[in-house]
């Protein structure tokens, strides 16, 4: 007799097995999951701390095996609760959701992270240096102690033909500025294929509206208020598009069509707040 296929939307029960602290403000929670190990870098999760809340997060850990992990900064309440989670404690996870990144094959390639967005893009690494001609990096954070995964990229890339750049708000590492700074230099003295980026908001505007003037193409993961994870209750809308189902990942042409790009967000009541 065959049991009932486990519903698609069901939180699955998983045990923290290891913590790492990636940053002083920044940590990793790995468990192991098949659905997730399964995910393709930029998909999400939903999770549900119980007691608690239930939030999206970014796969940051993708590993066949099934091992994966969630990278967390402690902001709100969720991301309180869960940075200070334990080896043995336990969440709900479901998913994986949305559209993640399409993985360049071969060709010259630019990859741009800002903050904890490094997060997302560290799996898309690790998949992208065993595939392409040439991968440019760029990485970039408030302060040293801030820059997430660098060491973990290098590591990733250190047999491909690799660019590997970063800039600090304080110039504690690399250049003093912005990653967007030296990303849209790239890209107007070099030919990118395509070129992948996630962060703060108002750095993959810019970002996007190069690779247009450029015509590169571009992916972006962009963030958004998520309640449900599965397209219905319109809370993560930007434009006409649902950042959960259609997103997160999205590329230049139809950023380019959402006037709320880069400039506004809504919160939990659906008010537009300025970014």
């Amino acid at each position: 007799m065959t049991g009932h296929p486990e519903p698609v939307h069901r939180p699955r029960i998983v045990k923290i097995e290891e913590t790492r602290n990636e940053t002083p403000t920044v940590r990793t929670l790995m468990f192991t999951d098949e659905k997730c190990s399964k995910a393709d870098p930029g998909q999400f999760i939903m999770i549900w701390n119980p007691g608690v809340d239930e939030i999206p997060m970014s796969l940051s850990y993708l590993t066949a095996k099934g091992y994966c992990g969630v990278t967390v900064r402690s902001l709100g309440e969720a991301t309180q609760a869960l940075h200070a989670s334990k080896v043995g404690d336990k969440l709900g996870v479901r998913g994986p959701y949305g559209q993640g990144f399409k993985i360049a094959d071969g060709g010259r390639v630019l990859v741009v992270g800002g903050g904890t967005g490094i997060a997302c893009l560290a799996p898309l690494v690790e998949r992208l240096s065993t595939r392409v001609d040439e991968l440019s990096i760029v990485l970039g954070a408030k302060t040293r102690s801030e820059l997430l995964f660098i060491e973990r990229i290098k590591k990733a890339t250190a047999k491909a033909k690799t660019r590997l750049l970063a800039s600090t708000d304080d110039g504690s590492y690399g250049s003093k500025g912005l990653a967007s700074d030296i990303a849209t230099k790239l890209i107007d003295n070099m030919e990118f294929d395509v070129a992948y980026t996630c962060g703060p908001e108002q750095m993959m505007k810019r970002i996007a509206d190069k690779c247009l003037e450029k015509a590169i193409p571009l992916q972006a993961s962009l963030e958004r208020l998520m309640k449900c994870g599965i397209g219905i209750c319109g809370s993560c809308v930007i434009g006409e598009y649902r950042v959960c189902k259609d997103g997160p990942v999205f590329d230049a042409a139809i950023l380019k069509r959402i006037p709320e790009f880069g400039v506004c967000r809504r919160d939990a009541s659906g008010a537009k707040i300025r970014i």
